[in-house]
This record gives C-alpha cells, sequence and structure tokens, in this order.
C-alpha cells in the first residue's frame, strides 16, 4: 500500500459524483488532486473543498485537444501524474431501436472514447511515474440489462481495455486497475431513476435495484488506489458473480420477457409525448451539462 500524501492524482468526471467525491477523501490524505470536468463551477466547489494543492481544468473528453490542453495544465502545475481514475460517464436509457441515435452514440463517446483519450494523453507520465490508472467501468459490463444497450457497450468495452493494458504496461511498472461498481446514490442514478419508464424498470431488477450509499463506493475506490488493486468490486459480491457471467444474459432475457414488451410500448408513448431526444437525454445534472455541451459542437 502505497501512501497518498503528495501523489498527484488526476480525475476525469470530477465536477460531481464519485469522482468529486473520491477526490475529496484523497485530498483529505494529502493527496494532490487535479480535477477534470465539464462544470467549472462545480470543479471549482470540489478544488475548494480539497485544499489549495488542488486544481481544476474544463475539459471534455470526447474532444482530445481539450483534453490535452487539461493534461498538459496538470503537468505544468504539478510537473507529474501518479495516478489517473478515467471516470467521465453519462448513461442514456432507451431502447435502441427507438431512441434518438445521437443519445446512443454520444454514451460511447464519453464512456469509451473517452475513458480511451485519458488514457493515451495521461500514459506518457504515468509511464514516467510508474504509476496507477484505474478505469472505471460498471456491473453494465456483466449484466446487460434492457434498454441501457450503449452503455453496457461502453462499459464491457472499459473492462475489455483494463483487462488488456494490465498486461502490456505491467513490465513497464505501470499498474492497471478496472473498477465495477453497481448502482450507488450520485445524481446520475438519481435521475435515470426519475425516467418515467427505465427508472421503473431498473428498480425491479433484482441485481440492479439496490442503490448504495456513495460512501460506501468511495472507500472501496480509495483503498483500491492505495493498494494500485486489479479490481475494484462495489459491492464485493460482483467479483463473485464474474465467475457465473456466462449465465447472466440466459437470466436476463428470462426475466424479461414479460417486462420488456410492455416497456417497450411505454418508451414509444413516451417519445411521441416528448420526443426522442428528450426521452433519450443522459441522466441527471451531469448528464445535463454533457448534452448541453454536445449541443453547442
Amino acid at each position: 500500500m502505497r501512501p497518498l500524501a503528495g501523489q498527484v492524482v488526476l480525475i476525469t468526471g470530477a465536477s460531481r459524483g464519485i469522482g468529486a467525491a473520491v477526490a475529496r477523501e484523497l485530498a483529505s490524505e494529502g493527496a494532490k488532486l487535479a480535477l477534470v470536468g465539464l462544470e467549472p463551477d462545480e470543479l471549482k466547489k470540489v478544488a475548494e473543498d480539497c485544499g489549495p494543492e488542488a486544481g481544476w481544468w474544463e475539459a471534455d473528453v470526447t474532444d482530445t485537444d481539450s483534453l490535452r490542453t487539461a493534461v498538459e495544465g496538470v503537468v505544468e502545475r504539478y510537473g507529474r501524474i501518479d495516478v489517473v481514475m478515467a471516470n467521465a460517464g453519462i448513461a442514456a436509457p432507451g431502447f435502441s431501436r427507438s431512441m434518438d441515435p445521437k443519445a446512443w452514440e454520444r454514451v460511447v463517446d464519453v464512456d469509451l472514447y473517452g475513458v480511451w483519450r485519458t488514457v493515451h494523453l495521461t500514459l506518457p507520465y504515468l509511464l514516467e511515474s510508474k504509476g496507477y490508472l484505474l478505469l472505471v467501468s460498471s456491473l453494465a459490463a456483466i449484466v446487460h440489462i434492457p434498454g441501457l444497450a450503449s452503455y453496457n457497450v461502453s462499459k464491457a468495452g472499459v473492462e475489455a481495455l483494463g483487462d488488456t493494458l494490465r498486461p502490456e504496461l505491467r513490465h513497464l511498472g505501470v499498474r492497471v486497475g478496472v473498477a465495477h461498481m453497481t448502482f450507488v446514490d450520485t445524481d446520475m442514478v438519481r435521475g435515470a431513476d426519475e425516467h418515467p419508464v427505465f427508472g421503473r424498470m431498473r428498480t425491479g431488477l433484482p441485481l440492479a435495484s439496490k442503490t448504495y450509499p456513495l460512501e460506501f463506493a468511495v472507500d472501496k475506490f480509495v483503498d483500491g488506489i492505495k493498494k494500485r488493486s486489479r479490481t475494484v468490486h462495489v459491492p464485493g459480491w460482483i467479483g463473485a458473480l464474474k465467475v457465473v457471467r456466462w449465465a447472466i444474459p440466459h437470466l436476463i432475457e428470462l426475466g424479461s420477457r414479460f417486462s420488456v414488451p410492455k416497456a417497450d410500448a411505454a418508451a414509444l408513448a413516451d417519445i411521441q409525448a416528448r420526443g426522442a431526444e428528450a426521452s433519450s437525454r443522459a441522466t441527471g445534472a451531469g448528464g445535463l451539462a454533457d448534452s448541453e455541451k454536445a449541443a453547442h459542437k
């Protein structure tokens, strides 16, 4: 276990949610936080909570130039990067056949390609420091809930990226971890639960119905960063679930036989009432910020 004091930790998606909460806890243990995100007002608040050594940079992980500028700014200020937590992510509920295709593709661009861009731009500095890279995947990489196809695809890709990078980088001194967490009390999850169709679907599924406290997830993440763990499971039973992941699609199909046809009809009605863009919008305040950013591109 390495002490956090003095380590420079870059976190994407640090404006709110798990990114902001982990940043505050790491700062309390002496780390220097480099916060990257879309919402400058929120980033400034988190940086203030993290103390005078913390800095923040507004950047969009779907924009390579924007993200490069932020990473270079971090290195210019601190001279190094020791830990990267590639955390930026959004979720847009909807069935693939009817949801707004731009929303579907935006999720993949943020959640998968955004992680890749973060890795690509920070890796030279992690090689110098022999640092730690934590990629934030999800239970969705293992349990593919209907109505979240773009999120499931992205998080499965993040898991595969981490599992591939781990042996590629080990001999160079860089350790790679992949975090899987189920539903945690963040504004993204609360926003998803407010969706008139897909909120009810989530809360009706056995493996997805419970929402865990944010503090519980923060403790797991911080412990994983200290230990430079290969996996972070929130909660621990996700690790055991991986052993029988071959059976999970069959169980999802069986359990969805009656719920999906009803939800599909309800989703079409919602789209007719509100429009595909509104019905498929990324959830929570962070999702709204991303939607506004995407609209101005």
